[in-house]
């Protein structure tokens, strides 16, 4: 029974659209006028990583507490974690976008990893294949 799809916070539908298609190469699954439970106008935003895998769904923070949960979904942690194919063309990709890189690149039996944090302030881990 695999996970379907999670959300994620964010403050603006698009940039973070932009944010998943351009820097980390997700394919915008879908975008749809929605409505809140209370009937309020949304949309309904998936995004998805182009080889498979559960989709994010781009929730837009509704009210104070979603507002301050914004990039703090995991408590500071490390919540997300991205396993990439060219892990140095997606840092770079990342870096451009201006994501800090919270911890350098080190490898590890599973592979080289970072953490960065997105432009929301989430962390996540950057997981590429073992080198040598």
């Amino acid at each position: 029974m695999p996970l379907e799809l999670f959300s994620l916070i964010i403050d603006d539908y698009d940039a973070a659209i932009a944010f998943f298609n351009e820097t980390l190469g997700f394919e915008l699954a879908e975008d749809a006028p929605s409505l809140t439970t209370d009937g309020r106008p949304k949309r309904w935003v998936v995004v998805r990583p182009a080889d498979g895998g559960a989709g994010l769904v781009l929730a837009r923070a509704d009210g104070p507490e979603q507002v301050a949960a914004i990039g703090n979904q995991f408590a500071g942690r490390v919540g997300l974690f991205l396993r990439v194919r060219d892990f140095d063309a997606t840092l770079a990709r990342l870096g451009d976008a201006g994501c800090e890189l919270v911890r350098p690149v080190r490898e590890e039996p599973y592979g080289r990893v970072c953490v960065f944090r997105d432009p929301w302030g989430n962390q996540w881990d950057l997981l590429g294949d073992p080198t040598g």
